[in-house]
């Protein structure tokens, strides 16, 4: 069976301008770099950082971030660790779940502050036991940079300072420590899917987005706001108040596969069995048919979240009427 194409347009980290952009009044103008410095020899020589020291030391990713490299770390200091970990000390995390943590604010590649843009970036903390990198979402409004919602939202943060440049990368500071996301992270961070986050919890008895956010594995095709906009004009209703509730909670259940993370270069021709049950894959077209002969386009593939996999549709499906 044919294979599914990667359709995701990840960012592109255009040419890195020299200098120092800052994203708030909140700089730390104090740090002076060497251009010899490596991130790992700042990151040590400062005291708001040493929890960020004493995570890399244990997890042995001080020698990383001290070796040539080129290397983007978004870096939260010791009041976000604190905050984080909740009382928590360092030592006491699960060293594997630590190095996923940081490894969560760490990108392989050199990303000023003049090269970020709206959209996923792939960074180095992976799903599970494979080499699929996790994704993130970072958003640039004007001169505030937010990433996976910001830190308004649990598990996201906020730029705070940004371009501390090292012999082996760039150093942005974040207000929060960025928790590994889950599919129900993107719903909530990307406003593409605000509409899906709307109906995820347009009623009371609706578990989706604690099912979405605990520890199973999940396969959600999303509909993107125009996809929902579509379907309110098609069937001539002003918005979700309007659906029976049994008939939206079918529907948002026909958009997720369970127990199962698959990416697009597995996706394949054929039955699917969704929550809401099954559905027609047409791998080599990138398209889903719900059972009324609707059909919907995926138009972005592997959001790589720490549960499972999300993949962008431009057509609601529907259960069976």
């Amino acid at each position: 069976m044919k294979k599914l194409t990667t359709k995701i347009q990840l960012i592109l980290f255009t040419a890195l301008l020299a200098g120092f952009t800052s994203c708030s009044d909140d700089d730390d103008a104090g740090m002076i770099t060497e251009e010899s410095e490596t991130i790992a020899d700042f990151v040590a020589s400062e005291e708001d950082y040493s929890s960020l020291a004493e995570a890399l030391d244990r997890t042995g990713l001080t020698a990383t971030l001290d070796a040539e490299g080129t290397y983007t770390v978004f870096a939260p200091n010791n009041a976000a660790f604190e905050a984080y970990l909740g009382g928590t000390a360092v030592a006491d995390v699960p060293v594997e779940d630590l190095t996923q943590i940081l490894l969560n604010h760490v990108l392989a590649v050199e990303a000023r502050a003049s090269s970020l843009a709206t959209g996923y970036v792939n960074n180095l903390a992976t799903y599970a036991d494979t080499d699929a990198n996790l994704s993130m979402y970072i958003n640039v409004d004007s001169d505030v940079v937010t990433i996976n919602g910001g830190s308004e939202l649990e598990g996201g943060a906020n730029v705070t300072a940004t371009d501390f440049e090292f012999s082996n990368g760039i150093v942005h500071t974040v207000d929060a420590v960025i928790a590994l996301p889950t599919v129900a992270t993107f719903a909530v961070a990307d406003p593409t899917f605000t509409q899906l986050e709307t109906a995820l919890t347009a009623d009371a008895s609706f578990s989706f987005v604690n099912t979405l956010t605990s520890a199973g594995t999940f396969t959600v095709f999303a509909p993107t706001n125009d996809a929902f906009a579509n379907l309110l004009a098609e069937l001539e209703i002003s918005g979700f108040g309007d659906l029976d509730t049994s008939v939206l909670a079918a529907a948002l259940s026909l958009h997720v596969v369970n127990g199962a993370n698959v990416r697009a270069e597995d996706l394949t021709t054929g039955t699917v069995t969704t929550l809401g049950g099954a559905i027609e894959v047409d791998a080599s077209n990138a398209t889903l048919t719900d059972a009324n002969g609707r059909v919907s386009t995926i138009v972005v593939t592997d959001v790589q979240a720490s549960n499972g996999v999300v993949h962008a549709i431009d057509t609601v499906l529907l259960p069976g009427l």
